[in-house]
Formats: structure tokens, sequence, C-alpha cells
């Protein structure tokens, strides 16, 4: 019989829960579009939990197997709290610190397993689940790394993952080769070493920070940063990083309070735009040079890549054009909400073997994996005060008005899994308008540098981007940056960023017929063949998830329609 797998990432940010039957991913959700908190994991999923099941049709009683990650769980589940240290934890309750990591937990009293610190069994059973099912801890970066392997057909294979920090290490770097998986850093003996000051995602974050961004959610503005100043500084930073001979990256970092000191420091000496393209163009350099270096002594010709380092499109971009590769492909859900995913997997891992698990790989496909709320929606949205649909073909009615200025979204079947709007709650202008930035900005409250992404249907995507074998698979998924050709840069100006580059989504009909259509028929009437894409949410939310948030989104005025596959919607004049 096939086991019920609920795969949980429970913090301290971006906590998100995946359900699997055996191999088959049957829903995922990250807290934050339930809570509309970004970026939440402030306390454990429960709601998260509760979601994918219903998806799933199940209950907590159904599940087989718990997987977790070695987060944040309640101190009551930890028997060792005692004596002084009883007591500072008290303390810590009283000013809403309750909740402890278990990863640090498992460092501090040296315990191989994390049972040794954590009482699971009462945790499972206080969750309501049944006390037969199995319940295994998966590592960070073994996470972040294996959904790059088992969603690719690949013979071989480096996996390298970086980010601000799992299980104790920054980076993880794996080798697939001759049908074996070696782990060359980064795994469970990781645990018990002195946790190392080289994260370039912490450094990158510090460097967010000092400009007056918010770390961990405003990295891609200093991404767009980058490309409008020079790297002055960055010899400075770059003098704390290095590499060895084998790839690992270190830095001469004493402690984060002095990373901090140091990006503080330099922000205010460089300006924003020099300092922004200092730390970019430090991330790119080491990144580089790791991966040069690994591949030379581990030779593969694929790359699988995760972790919120790799959120960085144009880190990507370099990696695809720089190294020897035949295909790089980034996990669509990089940061640590992708977790539940890979969590999962390294349990199927664990039970079946190795070879077994290889058998069952395949294609990722689309990631709309949320719940769908088509059954009853354009009932719902036309029943609604302020509304009225229009007597059009969605598809046709939806180009027409994109052709004509207008700013619409696609609120369309399961929503999407990950950081990027992918077609099914994704906002759409008309890229043509030089102008269309500083709209979507004050429509949607935003403050973007980075132009907004296009979208393009396959047939024509090699046409307009510099879409190739090696980043294809990463553009389906609007992981990478890739060069606008230049006859087109003009023609489409508010996608194109200013060094030349674009970070496209490329679409194919079969993954979503309505946004496929729609780009399909913009393209027929103007000549263009992109559409701006923009995630269907305003400054500093999730993305949309139910019905009530897209329709507000259409009643407060952030967008002049609403297009389903059943009709499109406007709200009422004034």
């Amino acid at each position: 019989m096939p086991q019920l797998i609920l795969s949980v990432h429970s913090g301290v940010h971006d906590a998100a829960v995946a359900i699997f039957e055996d191999y088959d991913l049957k829903a995922a959700i990250a807290l934050e579009r339930l809570t509309r908190r970004k970026s939440d994991g402030s306390a454990h999923p429960d709601a998260a939990i509760d979601e994918v099941l219903s998806i799933a049709g199940a209950t907590r009683r159904d599940v087989d197997v718990v997987a977790y990650s070695r987060a944040m769980f309640p101190k009551a589940y930890f028997p060792r709290l005692g004596g002084l240290r009883w007591l500072h934890e008290q303390y810590r309750s009283r000013v809403g610190k309750d909740r402890l990591l278990l990863g640090a937990e498992q460092h501090r009293y040296r315990a191989p397993r994390a049972e040794d610190v954590f009482d699971a069994a009462a945790w499972r059973r206080d969750g309501g689940f049944r006390d037969d099912a199995a319940v295994h801890f998966y590592n960070h970066h073994e996470a972040h790394a294996l959904p790059t392997l088992f969603y690719s057909p690949w013979p071989d294979a480096l996996l390298v993952t970086a980010d601000g920090g799992g299980d104790n290490v920054n980076y993880s770097y794996r080798h697939f080769a001759d049908h074996r998986l070696t782990t060359l850093y980064g795994d469970d003996t990781c645990l018990f070493l002195q946790n190392p000051v080289d994260s370039l995602g912490r450094a990158y974050s510090a460097a967010t920070k000092s400009l007056g961004f918010r770390p961990n959610r405003h990295e891609g503005k200093l991404t767009g940063l980058a490309a409008m100043g020079q790297p002055t500084v960055a010899n400075t930073i770059a003098g704390y990083f290095s590499v060895t001979p084998e790839g690992r990256i270190q830095s001469s970092f004493r402690s984060y309070h002095q990373m901090n000191a140091l990006m503080r420091r330099l922000a205010k000496q460089a300006g924003r735009e020099d300092f922004a393209a200092s730390i970019q163009k430090v991330l790119e350099d080491t990144m580089l040079l790791s991966l040069q270096r690994l591949l030379q002594r581990h030779p593969a010709r694929h790359l699988g890549l995760s972790g919120g380092v790799f959120a960085n499109v144009k880190l990507n971009r370099l990696l695809a054009e720089q190294l020897s590769i035949d295909e790089l492909f980034i996990f669509p859900a990089m940061g640590d909400d992708g977790l539940p995913i890979g969590g999962a997997l390294s349990y199927l891992m664990q039970r079946d073997g190795l070879a077994p698990w290889l058998e069952r790989r395949r294609d990722l496909g689309d990631v709309y994996l949320g719940r769908d709320f088509q059954a009853g929606l354009d009932a719902g949205i036309a029943a609604t005060p302020g509304i009225h649909r229009v007597d059009e073909a969605p598809v046709d009615g939806a180009v027409k008005r994109l052709v004509a200025g207008e700013i619409g979204a696609i609120y369309n079947g399961r929503m999407e899994y990950g950081p990027r709007a992918l077609g099914a709650r994704t906002i759409l202008a008309n890229p043509a308008r030089r102008g269309t930035h500083d709209l979507l900005n004050e429509r949607l409250s935003r403050s973007e540098f980075m132009p907004f992404a296009p979208v393009i249907t396959t047939e024509r995507a090699a046409d307009v981007f510099d879409v190739n074998p090696v980043n294809a698979r990463a553009c389906r998924y609007m992981t990478i940056a890739c060069d606008v050709r230049p006859e087109w840069r003009d023609r489409i100006p508010a996608v194109v960023h200013v060094d030349g580059s674009a970070r496209p989504q490329v679409i194919a009909r079969p993954d979503n017929p309505l946004y496929y259509d729609i780009v399909e028929g913009f393209a027929e009437a103007s000549g263009l063949p992109v559409l701006v894409n923009t995630s269907f949410n305003v400054h500093e939310e999730p993305i949309v998830n139910s019905p009530d948030e897209a329709l507000r989104a259409l009643l407060d005025g952030r967008i002049d329609f609403l297009v389903t596959t059943g009709g499109l919607y406007r709200r009422d004049a004034a």
C-alpha cells in the first residue's frame, strides 16, 4: 500500500507543508499564503497542514509518515531543559520566544538523533497523528538538494545548495555519477562542527539591511540596483572570502556581528548602487570559482541548484553561461518553503534505497499545487457587489484590454508553489509602454528596481530571449535571467533591465491553456510576443490565494480587470 507522507518545515521563516502519496506530490503550500504574513514562520504551520490534508482528501489520522525539518518546536517537547537553562528559557518565553531550534539543540548536546533531545512521540500524539505513524527528521541541505535530482532525468549531476544556514552549515555539495550519490560536504556529520561564518547568503542579507531594506525579503532589490552601479568596494568584501582547491567556500569573518558591521560601513562609503554592485560581484565571483573547482574534481554535465542564494537570477545566468554544462536546473521553490518536498524525498530514499528512488524520477511539471477554487468561482464573483461580468470571451476580452494598456490579473486553477507567479495568480500588462514599470509600482504600492518579468510562449521564446538548452528548463519556472535580443529591447522596454537582460517565464499550453492563449492572443493582436508578468499581490503581502483576496484587488483599483477560465470581470463605475 502507498504511504501518505506529510512533510513539514516549521520555520524560523517560510514555514510550509507538502503531502505525498508515495512518490506522487499531491499538494504543497507555504504558511504565508494562509496567514497573509510574508515569509511567515512565526508559529507551527497547523493551518498549512490542514490545508494540504484537505486538498488531498485526508485527515491527520490517515498520515503514515510525518517528515520534519530540524526547525522550530515548542519548548515543552525538549525534555533536557533544566537548571539554569530552564530558568533562562522561562524568561525568554515571557517575552514571546517560546520555541527552540531542534538542530541547534542537537548541536548543543552533540545528539546524533533528533529523538535524543526531542520528545517526538509526545509531539506526534499531541498533533493528532496515529501512534504508529513514523516520524522522520530530514537534513536541511539534503532537502534542498534532492528535488533537483529527483525531478531531472540526468545520468550525472553536481548538486549545490547555498543559503543563510541550516543544520549548522551554509552550503552543501553532492555528486551523482554511475548511479551513486555522494555527499561531499553538508550532511549530518556537520551538525557538531563549530558553526562557520562563511555564508554568502547572510552577507547578501546583511547588505540588504545596510541599505535600509528588509533582509530575507528584499534581496531582489539589490540585484536590480547592482546593474546600475560599479563594484567599487567589491575587493574589500572579497578579501574576507576564499575558495579552497576542493571548491569549499570559506571566510575570515570571526562572527556575523563583524560581517554586519563591515556591510554597514561599506554601504555608507560606497553609496547604494555601487554597494549593491559590489556585493553582487562578490557573490557571483565566489560562487563561480567554487563551482568551477568542484566540477574539476567531480565532473558532471548537469547542475542542480537550490537554497535561497539561488533565488538570485543574475547569479544563475552567470553560472549557466560560464560553466561547461549541458543543463542547469534551479528548484522553483528554492527557499526554505521548498524544504518539505525534499524532506519527503529524503524519507523515500531512506525507505527504498537509491536505486528504486532513481527509477521513480519524473518531470516536475507545473507547480500549481495549492487549492483549486474553481468550483462555483464565477458564480461567486458575479454575485459580488461592485463587480460585474463583461459579456466577452475571457481570452478575447483580456487581450483587447491589455493591448489598450489596461492592467489585468489571472485567477486560474490551483495556486503556484514557490516565490514566482507562473500564471495561476498573475498580473499582466503591456510591455511596450515605458511607463508600465512606474504605473505598476504605483498601483501595487511597490518600489522595484528590477523590471517586471516577461512571459512568452515556448514556440516564440528563442526569437526574443537567449533561451537555449542549458537554461530552458530554468526559464520555465522564471528562475534565471538571460539576454534580450537587441532588436527587441526597445520594443518591450517594460521587461528589459538596464543591462539588456530579462527574467522570462516560458509557458507551454498544456501547463496553463488560459494563460498561454492570452499571451498568444496578445502576440497576434499587437505584434509583441511578450506580456509583463508580475505576482498577483500588493507590496509586503504574499501572492493571493483565495477568490476574496483577488476580488479585493479589483475592488481597490489595483487592477482594471480579472480573468478566469469562465469569465472576465470589472468593477462597477463609481
